[in-house]
C-alpha cells in the first residue's frame, strides 16, 4: 500500500438558514406594509365619500368653478382662432354686408375687425349693462379703445346719431372703461351738432362713409381717424 492518504470530499454548502429567514421576513413585511397601505387609502377614500356627501354644497361649488375656468379657456381659445383665422384671411366687409347684420352681428363684425388689424384682446361686450361699451380693445401701440356700435338697417335712411348718445359715452368710455380712444361708430350718420360735440370732447365718430373705408380696405382704425392719442407702447 502507498503512503497516500484517501482524499476526503467536501462537503456540500448548505444556504444558511438565517439569510433564508430573513429574506421571508423582509417579504412578508413588505406585504404587510403594502396592505397597510390599501387599508389606509381605503379608508381615506370612504371618509372623504362620506364628508362630501355630508357636505354636497363642496361638490357643487367646485362644479361652478370649474365649468367657470372651463368656460374662460373656451373663450380664449375662440378668440385667438377668430383672430388667426380674420388676420389668415384678410377679413373684409362691404357696407352692404353690414346693413344687413342684426345688432349683436354688427357688434361682432366691428369687434373681428379689431382683432384683424392686430387687437389680441378684442372683445364684444355689448347687451344689458355694457355701461356704453359694445367693443374694448387694447391696440398694437396699447391704446385702449372703447367703441359703442349704432347699427341702422336702413343705413343712410335710418335715424341718425345725436349729442345725447355721444354724451351717454363721454360719461362712462373714460371713467369707466379707462379708455384711450373712444370711438362713436355707425353704418349711418350723424346729427350735425353732434360733429362738434365729438371734437370738443376728444371723441371719435365713424360714419357710413369712414366705415365703408375702413371695412373693405385693410387700414387699421388708427390710421384713419384723426387726432388718435400717442402710443403707449411701441408698436409690434
Amino acid at each position: 500500500m502507498s503512503g497516500r492518504r484517501p482524499v476526503r470530499k467536501a462537503p456540500a454548502r448548505r444556504a444558511p438558514v438565517r439569510r433564508r429567514r430573513r429574506r421571508r421576513g423582509n417579504g412578508e413585511a413588505k406585504l404587510l406594509a403594502a396592505g397597510v397601505v390599501v387599508v389606509v387609502g381605503v379608508s381615506l377614500v370612504i371618509a372623504l365619500v362620506q364628508w362630501l356627501l355630508a357636505h354636497w354644497w363642496v361638490l357643487v361649488l367646485a362644479g361652478v368653478l370649474t365649468a367657470a375656468a372651463a368656460a374662460v379657456w373656451w373663450q380664449q381659445q375662440v378668440q385667438r382662432r377668430r383672430w388667426e383665422a380674420a388676420r389668415a384671411h384678410g377679413l373684409r366687409f362691404q357696407v352692404a354686408q353690414l346693413d344687413t347684420l342684426g345688432h349683436a352681428e354688427f357688434e361682432h363684425a366691428v369687434r373681428d375687425l379689431m382683432f384683424r388689424d392686430g387687437c389680441r384682446d378684442a372683445v364684444r361686450t355689448g347687451g344689458r349693462g355694457d355701461k356704453g361699451a359694445d367693443v374694448i380693445a387694447t391696440d398694437p401701440a396699447g391704446r385702449r379703445w372703447v367703441i359703442q356700435c349704432k347699427h341702422r338697417r336702413d343705413g343712410l335712411a335710418g335715424a341718425a346719431i345725436g349729442t345725447p348718445d355721444l354724451q351717454r359715452l363721454n360719461g362712462t368710455a373714460r371713467p369707466v372703461h379707462n379708455a384711450d380712444v373712444v370711438v362713436m361708430l355707425t353704418n349711418g350718420r350723424f346729427t350735425r351738432d353732434a360733429v362738434p360735440f365729438g371734437r370738443d370732447q376728444q371723441m371719435h365718430l365713424v360714419d357710413r362713409h369712414m366705415l365703408a373705408r375702413w371695412a373693405a380696405g385693410s387700414w387699421p382704425l388708427w390710421e384713419l381717424l384723426p387726432k388718435v392719442p400717442p402710443p403707449r407702447r411701441p408698436a409690434r
